[in-house]
């Protein structure tokens, strides 16, 4: 069997090891369009893909052989999952991966906000402690705290989870978080209540957004949004750009609808060095490094190349982001569809 890998990043050693373990032919190439990664892949049973170029219906009904499109990390917003369960596709992630890792920066970003750090090593850098300490005195009121306060999560998964463990140690009056997909128990478990996305706007001093991208929840945070929040609300987002409208965050950030922000993630990245967002002094950003360590890389990896193992050989993936395509593919067997023969059966195997 036939395994392309079409990302443009670096791909690992440990990639390449894990699919020669396996016996699996490789055909790697860096894509940057649709077309290339059909024609890289036109013969694969296995594609392992990145967030570009898209992974559409259109690279899926491509590929007649396709059986799985592995996923580096969480997210799997870049591929057609409809597309992918209607053809018997599996689409995989890696859940849990680097959760630790998204929560630790998406603190640190609302540290580095609330305690003016980049503000202030500028100013250390440039003599103001020693020979200008006056340009200190408007930082100063810059700064706030934590303790007492209001913070918000949107979007209470795993990631989301993990921050509420943090934020919780910086004495917050009360966590509150909107997800309409999570059931109160759960919550209840960390200290958190739930609540609709109004309250969440109208009364969190601090927010954090850990939310998969869908097109229910694209722009949820745009200008209507902006004006619920408090002026002196900060938002945070380390998930997905599309979360946050753009151009209506630079207006509340300039207008002074909210006080500042700090992302990870933009709608298009690269972010481009002309971009008007970079600019405001209110505003941290990061280029989508939140769930990077060397522990995550390595084993993201890992996983990354295993999912497209385990699936070919009839074994449960570290995550199925389109679980329903299990009884479509039940379907397809049954039919003697060719996408899937010769293929064990997964619902064979124990833990799936």
């Amino acid at each position: 069997m036939k395994v392309a890998v079409t990302s443009r990043s670096d791909v690992s050693a440990e990639v390449i090891q894990v699919l020669e373990e396996a016996g699996l032919e490789i055909a790697q190439r860096p894509c940057a369009t649709e077309d290339e990664v059909i024609e890289t892949a036109k013969d694969a049973d296995a594609i392992l893909v990145a967030t570009l170029p898209l992974t559409s219906r259109r690279v899926l009904q491509a590929l007649p052989r396709l059986k799985v499109v592995c996923r580096n990390g969480v997210g799997v917003d870049s591929v057609d999952l409809d597309a992918a369960t209607e053809l018997g596709i599996c689409v995989c992630n890696s859940p849990g991966v680097n959760t630790t890792e998204v929560a630790d920066h998406a603190m640190a970003l609302l540290l580095s906000i609330t305690r003016q750090i980049p503000e202030l090593r500028e100013r250390v850098e440039a003599g103001a402690w020693s020979d200008r300490p006056s340009e200190l005195a408007g930082i100063r009121k810059r700064m706030t705290r934590i303790a007492g306060s209001t913070v918000g999560i949107a979007g209470f998964g795993n990631i989301g989870q993990a921050f509420s463990l943090r934020i919780r140690g910086f004495g917050p009056n009360r966590i509150i978080a909107y997800d309409p997909y999570a059931p109160q128990t759960v919550a209840d478990l960390f200290g958190v209540r739930l609540c609709d996305l109004d309250e969440l706007l109208t009364q969190s001093d601090f927010i954090s957004i850990h939310m998969p991208l869908t097109e229910s929840n694209r722009h949820l945070f745009g200008r209507a949004a902006f004006q619920e929040m408090k002026p002196s609300a900060v938002l945070i987002n380390t998930a997905r750009g599309p979360i946050v409208d753009g151009a209506a965050l630079h207006e509340a950030l300039t207008t002074g609808q909210i006080a500042a922000a700090g992302l990870d993630v933009t709608e298009v990245e690269p972010l481009d060095p002309e971009s008007p967002l970079l600019e405001l002094p209110n505003l941290t950003i990061t280029p989508h490094f939140a769930g990077a360590s060397g522990f995550s890389a390595a084993e993201g990896s890992k996983r990354w190349a295993e999912n497209a193992v385990r699936v070919l050989n009839g074994k449960p993936p570290w995550g199925l982001a389109n679980p329903d395509v299990v009884k479509r593919i039940a379907i397809m067997r049954e039919h003697k569809a060719r996408r899937w023969e010769g293929i064990p059966d997964m619902r064979l195997s124990t833990g799936f």
